[in-house]
């Protein structure tokens, strides 16, 4: 058998047979260990007593997710981007990029969640909430829409309407300027030449909308603690007395306007027609059946409308200035309800200029103080409801302004019908800006809006930490917004001057 041939010689032996040697390399001592601040551990814990021992491994369960429904588990990771139409609001502190917003643009783009443009912004005094309006309403002019500032309760919109040659419009006891909810406008124009059908058709959204205000100014009147009722009956009379008063049931072919207190007198003193018409016996059956109605409408013009919205509107207003502001201020003293009334007259108003806009019309209907018209019953309700649903056909932008989503409750009595309503206008509105709230609010979020825990801390921990930061609801989507003001904007949307100058 054949033997192990013997190893060659490596680099170091063969130099040294040849006299040579390779110098050696210092000893380094070796580095000391840093100690350890975690060890790892085993998937079932240490094998030690009370040390969480298992003797098996948990069961790990897999899910897989489009990014589109991610952020429903993780609502903070990664949202998805909006396009960069509309008007630049902020930063989106999420991405990181700039934020903005373009409501009639999300509703057209089926990408989006948004199906209404309205726009619900809450928020507690002094976190932004106001900035935040003024801002979208400055930018939004840059694509075409203008503003309408439908009863501005504390002229906080005098400075931005005077920076822009605006004189806004007073309302007051004393005032020169009045407005009449009853007016027929734009659908007045060219009565005579509709076809009976058209004619027909503009009637109905014409004393559609008057009864809508005369439902909500009756309901808004109080007998003991009950709210006066307005029903079919009290619909009827209202009805036919305002078809009598325009000229409409004798078929006149232009709609003559009518006033609050036109319409009272009239009820108070029928003429036979009238009852005839209304299917009374005589006319003390009218007047007795309808003695509330006539007494809660009485009531109105000799009381809070006495002297403001009960003539023909003498104002003119230009609807091709970039905003135009109706202010309220000067009924502060007056009280809330006086203040409601007020506005619940200038909805309707507003409502009936806007039923004939023109295409590209586009305007942002601000709304303060929205819980003064909410608390003066079901009726007051049901007329702010119609306003929010008619948005997607007269391309306007509800934009609504309340301290926190539980003003809606003061509609009524708990499980009421004015406060199921009210609560149910929250849905009328696919995009909500939450301000700074403070802990006690977390609760409604969470309840009202369905927010999660992630979410309702957002509004009440890091919101609360700077003004003007909101997390915007975008549908389904959220994402946390710093808005950012340049300084001229500063100094327009400031509205601490009363408070700046007593300290």
């Amino acid at each position: 058998m054949g033997t192990k041939s013997a190893p060659g010689r490596d680099v170091n032996r063969l130099l040294r047979d040849f006299g040579h040697e390779l110098p050696s390399a210092p000893a380094v001592p070796p580095r000391p260990k840093d100690p350890r601040l975690f060890r790892a551990a085993s998937r079932r814990g240490q094998f030690r007593t009370e040390r969480g021992w298992s003797p098996a491994n948990a069961p790990v369960s897999s899910w897989r997710m489009t990014s589109d429904q991610a952020p429903v588990l993780w609502p903070f990771i990664s949202t998805p981007g909006l396009p960069p139409t509309g008007a630049q609001m902020g930063i989106d502190h999420l991405s990181g990029g700039a934020f903005y917003c373009d409501p009639m643009g999300w509703v057209v783009d089926d990408q989006i969640p948004v199906t209404n443009p309205n726009i619900f912004n809450f928020g507690k005094p002094g976190r932004g909430k106001s900035a935040t309006t003024k801002a979208f309403c400055l930018r939004m002019m840059d694509f075409g829409y203008r503003t309408l500032i439908l009863g501005d309760t504390k002229d906080e919109y005098e400075p931005l309407c005077r920076a822009l040659g605006v004189e806004p419009f007073a309302i007051g006891h004393g005032m020169a300027a009045r407005i009449n909810p009853l007016a027929i406008g734009p659908l007045a124009q060219g009565w005579a030449d509709l076809s009976p059908e058209q004619a027909q058709g503009r009637a109905a959204i014409v004393f559609g909308r008057w009864l809508t205000l005369v439902r909500g100014l009756v309901g808004s009147q109080r007998i003991g603690d009950q709210r006066v009722p307005f029903g079919p009956t009290e619909e009827a009379v209202v009805m036919q007395a305002l078809k009598a008063l325009t000229g409409y049931s004798s078929g006149a072919t232009t709609l003559t306007e009518t006033t609050i207190p036109q319409l009272w007198h009239l009820l108070d003193d029928p003429t036979d027609d009238l009852v005839a018409e209304t299917r009374y016996a005589t006319s003390r059956h009218f007047l007795d059946e309808t003695r509330l109605l006539r007494n809660a409408l009485g009531q109105l013009v000799n009381g809070a409308l006495a002297g403001l919205f009960d003539q023909h509107t003498t104002i003119d207003v230009d609807w091709k200035a970039p905003i135009q502001s109706l202010s309220l201020s000067r009924l502060e003293p007056l009280g809330d309800e006086a203040t409601g009334i007020a506005l619940l007259c200038l909805n309707s108003w507003g409502r009936g200029m806007r039923e004939m806009s023109a295409p590209g019309d586009m305007r942002v209907a601000v709304r303060d103080e929205v819980w003064r018209q909410l608390r003066l019953g079901t009726e007051a309700v049901k007329s702010f409801d119609a306003d929010l649903r008619l948005s997607r056909r007269d391309g306007d932008v509800q934009f609504v302004n309340a301290h926190k989503p539980s003003d809606a409750l003061g509609a009524g009595d708990t499980g009421s019908q004015a406060s199921s309503i009210a609560k149910d206008l929250l849905h009328l509105a696919d995009i909500k800006i939450l301000h700074g709230q403070d802990l006690g609010v977390a609760n409604e979020l969470r309840d009202m809006l369905g927010l999660s825990p992630m979410a309702c801390e957002v509004v009440t921990s890091w919101a609360m930490q700077g003004k003007g930061r909101a997390l915007w609801c975008v549908g389904e989507r959220q994402y946390k917004v710093q808005t950012v003001l340049t300084p001229a904007e500063q100094h327009l949307t400031y509205t601490n001057e009363a408070i700046a100058g007593g300290a």
